[in-house]
C-alpha cells in the first residue's frame, strides 16, 4: 500500500468500515477468535497494520460458558421514561432475559447515554457483548440508523418509524390505542381524555389510534381533552386534577400505560369520583400490577414474551450474518373492572 494512501486509524469501528465488516468481526479477528476465518483475519491484521491502526480491545467480562452475550441497553428518559424501576420495563427485560437463557445467552444491563452512536458501537468493540438490545427509541433514531449502518449487531424496541434503516420489534401502537378508545365508546362514554407525551413514537401512534376511533364514531377530537402524562403515576394525578379544575367534562380517559392509567384512577378516587361509574379508564400494558389495581385496571396488553423471543432470535440470527426486517406484534384487549364491564 503506498504510504500516501495509509490512514491513522484509532476506533475499531473505523478499522471494521475500513474492512467492510461488522465491529464483532473485527473485535474477534483482533483476539484470534476461532469464530472467524484465518483468510478474514490476516485481511484485517493487515488493514490494522498497513493503517497504524492504534485501537486496544479490553478484556472480556463474561464467561466462556455462555455462548453469546448480550447488553440490554437503556438510554436516559426520552419520551417514554425508560427508566429500569419501570414495572413494563421490568417485565421486557425479563421477558428478554428468559429468551437469552433458552439459548444459552449471558446479559447484562448497560445506561449508555446515547449520544452518539459511538459508545454503543465501543461496546461491542471493547468485547463486553456480541450484540445489544436497545430498549426505547424516541429520539434516538438517528444515533440508531448510523449504528446500524456502521454495521454494529442490535435490535430496538419500540415502533418502526419512516427512514427507519434497522431491526425493530414492538407492538401495534396505533391498533392498541384504537381498540382502547373503542372499548370506551362501546360503554357508551361520550367525552374520552387522552393521557400520555405524545413526543414518543409509541404514544403518537396510540394517539393516532384515539383519534381514528373518535372519528369512525361520529365523535369530534376536544383538544381540551388530550393531556401530557410522563409513564409514572404522579405525571397522570397532575394531568387529571388540572381537568378537574378547568371544569372540562369527561366520562372515559384512554391512558398512554398502566403507570398513567393508575395515578389517572388515583386521582379520581381523591376528587370523589368513581370509577367506573363516574369516568371508565383503560391503560396500556398490561403490567403485572394492572390486575391487582383498585379497581383492576382494563387494559392492552404488549405480550412481553412474545417480544422478548422474537427481540433475542432476530438478534441471534443477526450475529450470524443473516438478514432480519422489523416486526410488529399485535395487542390483545384485557376487560376488567376499571370500564365497568
Amino acid at each position: 500500500m503506498d504510504d500516501t494512501n495509509k490512514k491513522n486509524l484509532k476506533r475499531l469501528e473505523d478499522l471494521a468500515a475500513l474492512a467492510n465488516v461488522s465491529i464483532s468481526t473485527v473485535s474477534r479477528a483482533l483476539n484470534d477468535s476461532p469464530l472467524v476465518s484465518d483468510r478474514t483475519k490476516k485481511r484485517i491484521m493487515s488493514l490494522a497494520q498497513n493503517n497504524n491502526y492504534s485501537g486496544r480491545l479490553k478484556d472480556k467480562v463474561y464467561t466462556d460458558d455462555a455462548d453469546k452475550t448480550i447488553s440490554i441497553v437503556i438510554p436516559p428518559p426520552q419520551g417514554r421514561d425508560t427508566r429500569l424501576s419501570d414495572p413494563f420495563t421490568l417485565d421486557l427485560i425479563g421477558g428478554i432475559g428468559d429468551a437469552l437463557k433458552e439459548q444459552n445467552c449471558d446479559m447484562l444491563i448497560s445506561h449508555l447515554t446515547m449520544t452518539d452512536y459511538h459508545s454503543a458501537a465501543n461496546l461491542v468493540a471493547s468485547g463486553r457483548c456480541d450484540g445489544l438490545v436497545v430498549i426505547g427509541q424516541s429520539t434516538l433514531h438517528d444515533q440508531l440508523n448510523q449504528l446500524a449502518q456502521m454495521k454494529v449487531p442490535f435490535v430496538a424496541w419500540g415502533a418502526q418509524l419512516p427512514g427507519q434503516v434497522y431491526c425493530s420489534v414492538g407492538s401495534d401502537n396505533q391498533q392498541g390505542g384504537r381498540r382502547a378508545t373503542n372499548h370506551l365508546i362501546r360503554m357508551g362514554r361520550k367525552r374520552i381524555a387522552f393521557l400520555g407525551d405524545t413526543d414518543g413514537p409509541e404514544v403518537q401512534l396510540r394517539f393516532a389510534g384515539y383519534k381514528e376511533a373518535l372519528e369512525l364514531s361520529g365523535m369530534p377530537l376536544d383538544p381540551h381533552l388530550v393531556r401530557p402524562a410522563h409513564f409514572y403515576p404522579e405525571s397522570a394525578m397532575e394531568a387529571i386534577d388540572v381537568l378537574l379544575e378547568e371544569g372540562i367534562q369527561f366520562d372515559g380517559v384512554v391512558a398512554a400505560s398502566d403507570m398513567i392509567a393508575i395515578g389517572a384512577m388515583r386521582a379520581l378516587a381523591s376528587a370523589d369520583k368513581n370509577v367506573p361509574d363516574d369516568v371508565s379508564v383503560i391503560g396500556y400494558d398490561d403490567v403485572l400490577v394492572a390486575a391487582f389495581a383498585s379497581p383492576a385496571l382494563s387494559t392492552i396488553r404488549q405480550d412481553v414474551t412474545k417480544a422478548g423471543r422474537l427481540i433475542v432470535s432476530k438478534l441471534l440470527r443477526m450475529l450470524e450474518g443473516q438478514a432480519v426486517q422489523p416486526s410488529n406484534l399485535p395487542t390483545d384487549l384485557i376487560i376488567r373492572e376499571s370500564c365497568g364491564s
